[in-house]
């Protein structure tokens, strides 16, 4: 009974412990899948989607890397707010933290009346005293205020010479916004007018360093134009604008569009100013045009609301009619046009007028006919207002038979004239012809204006001129001599290296090819030498060959740069020239070297100057070949409207030596009576040639022949006169007697080599001078006792009129070295 008993006792307890671990698990199982879930719910309600939530029991354990301390910090709180905190295993962990990304730098320069103030952020190594210091000494007035930030990051690529860019930028304008960023830099700027703006571009391009990005937005004001005036011609050098003006870029582009539809070609342009006379200038210019266009050659004018359109006689007269009956039907009322059709011209005598000549060196000569004495003193009083008190050379005739109104016609066109460097003007009765070069790319608009309000708009006015980019003041590029200083300024800061004994460039010398090549980028039209020398080891001929490779390869790296060469000679002279001693070893790879000169000095170098000559100009740029950038093209491109301005009575250069002023020389003779024509310059060509080689003596050593004249109104010629010689001697003989020259042998002659009296040399061509008279004949004794001192120091001779700068100092080269 009692074995029974105990039995159950222990059944009932063995049944009692399994069903509480039975409860008690079932009881853990529901607790732990519940925490779970709660706790995974809560991650997920929280943005914590990086934890991953396991349980052991009554633990909840957290597992996942945070992105930061905060967020594993944030994921643990909210974890607790759950379950016990006591019940949490934070298994998590936090991501490696990478060095701090620097902040993004800028500066923000604004300059107006009151100063400076400079906002932004820069680097803590910034010199910000330096910068505002800087910034103070461009101001004449106010002050710089810094409300800069810094941060201690160092300076990212770019930012210092952004920095320093832009610094330069804000002294370089008057109101401005200036945005630096690291290797960029914005300018947001006003200018006063349209050239203001120009200057503005072309300091901030030239001052831009090469590893920063530059853009800008100068506005400037449009220019007020009175009258409002346009010009539009189809003559045989074709369809063009002589002046164009327009209210705003649509009426622009329709004017425009109208003058390529009438036959214009090219580049075309038009001012953008306010002054128009009527909301409906385009339309009006448009049918004109296009009237113009069916009739095929002629003129239109529009100077305000009046409109003058001409027919050139050889427009038949039922085109004529079609045209102008299109036109006066659907022409604006406001505006009035006047229209002819021209008479064939009768033959008849030239009309007697009035000439004046603009020199380069900005004197102007007065030729040709006034009503009275009190008329031509006004108007050489007018010319000395205009062009400079003693720039005025007077010489006109009285005629009291010349139209009425004619010393105003006179002046207007001395008044157009001023708007060009250098040029001529013809005015008749009937028309005026002005010709030249001008710096201003507006030139021709200025002065089709002038003469349109001065005579009126039916006036025959003939405009032939041409734009020199050289003498664009608000370009400011070099001339010749500071061309070929800044490109020896260049190789002084970093010389060309080559392979030791070769004319192979070495590769570390190739950024100085890149210096050259951006320094000489507005110098490609001047004539220069590129010369190379050497150290004196070696024979005379292995150095002079080597000199010639070596100058040749910088010649075409150059040219590898996208430079025109054309107007680049190469040049070797070895160890003929030195600069330093040849003894040491600094000395000799400082006679190493590249340098470059312009051809007149490289041609003229070591050469005695010659009594009585004028000191060398600075050449002038050549010619650029045809179709090659032509927006770079300058005065040598003359029309032949000009070459006849030079005919009918402007005094011409000589062009035959190297002078280039053309100040006469002992023992030349000075006519100023020639006709300046392709004959005489033939002549001339053909008599120098003929009478002794180029090579007996340097050019700039023998005095230049003179050049033909144009002969005064009313000259008769007469039969040429022989030309007069002057003796050459070698280089160890003494000099003779003036007016005998001496000069030193460049590449002896066989003659020079014997001994043997060099050829006489001619000094002038045969020219025609004028019917004999008093004023002649002092001329010929004057050139025939050249030991004479004339009572008055005569006037430079100028260049031919016609000529541009660059034709003009090319063609003496070319002939100095016949």
């Amino acid at each position: 009974m009692r074995l029974r008993t105990t039995v159950l006792i222990v059944l009932a307890f063995l049944l009692a412990a399994v069903a509480a671990a039975f409860v008690a698990g079932g009881s853990a199982t529901i607790i732990e899948k519940r925490s779970r879930l709660a706790t995974r719910v809560a991650m997920e309600e929280g943005g914590h989607g990086w934890v991953h939530v396991e349980t052991d029991g009554l633990q909840v354990i957290l597992f996942g890397t945070a992105p930061t301390e905060a967020e594993r910090f944030r994921a643990v709180t909210r974890a607790t707010a759950v379950v016990d905190a006591s019940r949490i295993v934070d298994n998590t962990d936090v991501a490696s933290i990478d060095a701090m990304t620097p902040p993004a730098f800028s500066v923000r320069m604004l300059r107006n009346e009151d100063g400076i103030q400079l906002i932004g952020l820069v680097p803590a190594g910034t010199d910000r005293a330096g910068l505002v210091a800087r910034l103070r000494a461009a101001l004449k007035g106010g002050a710089v205020t810094d409300m800069l930030e810094t941060a201690s990051f160092p300076a990212p690529p770019g930012w210092t010479a952004a920095l320093n860019y832009g610094a330069d930028a804000m002294q370089m304008i008057q109101r401005a916004k200036v945005s630096v960023d690291p290797g960029a830099v914005r300018v947001e700027a006003m200018a006063d007018s349209p050239t203001e703006k120009t200057r503005i571009e072309t300091s901030l391009a030239r001052a831009r360093p090469s590893d920063v990005r530059l853009s800008s937005e100068i506005s400037a004001p449009r220019p007020v134009i009175a009258p409002f005036t346009l010009r539009f011609l189809i003559d045989k050098m074709g369809a063009r604008f002589d002046a164009c003006s327009a209210d705003s870029e649509r009426t622009r582009d329709r004017i425009l569009d109208a003058a390529r539809a009438a036959g214009a070609t090219g580049t075309l342009g038009c001012t953008i100013g306010m002054g128009s006379p009527s909301p409906q200038w385009g339309e009006a210019v448009d049918l004109a045009i296009r009237a113009l266009g069916q009739i095929g050659s002629g003129v239109v004018t529009f100077s305000d609301t009046d409109v003058f359109l001409s027919a050139n006689p050889e427009v038949a007269t039922a085109q004529y009619d079609h045209a102008i009956g299109e036109l006066e039907s659907n022409l604006p009322k406001v505006f009035t046009l006047h229209t002819e059709l021209q008479a064939k011209p009768a033959e008849k005598p030239a009309a007697a007028g009035f000439s004046a000549v603009l020199n380069d060196d900005g004197k102007i000569e007065l030729r040709g006919r006034m009503t009275d004495a009190r008329a031509r003193t006004a108007t050489e009083s007018f010319a000395r207002a205009e062009f400079g008190a003693e720039a005025v050379h007077g010489a006109m005739r009285l005629d009291p038979e010349m139209p009425q109104g004619w010393p105003t016609r006179v002046m207007t066109a001395l008044q157009a004239l001023s708007s060009l460097s250098s040029g001529t003007v013809e005015v008749t009765p009937d028309s005026v012809h002005i010709a030249g070069v001008s710096g201003d790319p507006q030139a021709s608009d200025t002065i089709s204006r002038v003469l349109s309000g001065g005579l009126g708009s039916g006036s025959r006015i003939a405009i032939d001129v041409h734009y020199d980019r050289h003498l664009d003041p608000a370009l400011n590029l070099p001339d010749g001599p500071g061309c070929t200083a800044r490109l020896n300024e260049v190789l002084k800061a970093h010389k060309i290296a080559f392979e030791p004994g070769s004319a192979v460039i070495a590769k570390d010398a190739l950024p100085v090819i890149d210096l050259l090549a951006k320094a000489m980028k507005d110098c490609q039209e001047f004539p220069m030498e590129i010369g190379g020398h050497t150290d004196s080891q070696g024979s005379d001929e292995m150095n002079l060959a080597l000199s010639q490779d070596r100058a040749q390869s910088v010649l075409a790296a150059l040219q590898g740069r996208g430079l025109w060469t054309g107007n680049l000679t190469a040049k070797g002279y070895g160890e003929a020239r030195p600069i330093d001693t040849n003894d040491t070893e600094a000395g000799r790879e400082n006679n190493r070297r590249i340098e470059f000169r312009l051809i007149a000095d490289a041609d003229t170098a070591g050469a005695e100057p010659v009594s009585g000559s004028a000191p060398d100009s600075a050449p002038k740029p050549a010619a650029r070949p045809e179709g090659l950038m032509p927006d770079q093209m300058g005065s040598d491109q003359m029309g032949p409207a000009t070459a006849e301005a030079g005919e009918d009575g402007a005094p011409m250069d000589g062009t035959d030596g190297d002078s280039g002023d053309g100040a006469p020389m002992d023992g030349a003779p000075e006519d100023d009576t020639a006709p300046a024509n392709s004959a005489a310059d033939t002549a001339t060509d053909s008599a120098t040639t003929s009478a002794a080689p180029a090579d007996l003596a340097p050019a700039g050593t023998l005095p230049a022949a003179p050049s033909a004249q144009v002969a005064p109104t009313g000259a008769a010629a007469e039969p040429a006169t022989p030309p007069q010689t002057a003796d050459v001697t070698q280089p160890d003989a003494a000099p003779t007697a003036a007016p005998t020259v001496s000069a030193p042998a460049q590449d002896a002659s066989p003659a020079a080599e014997t001994g043997a009296p060099a050829p006489a040399m001619p000094e002038a061509a045969p020219v025609t001078e004028p019917a004999a008279g008093p004023a002649t004949d002092a001329a010929a004794e004057t050139a025939s006792e050249p030991e004479t001192a004339p009572a008055t120091s005569p006037r430079p001779q100028k260049r031919p009129a016609g000529l541009g700068k660059g034709k003009a100092a090319t063609t003496a080269h070319k002939r100095a070295h016949k």
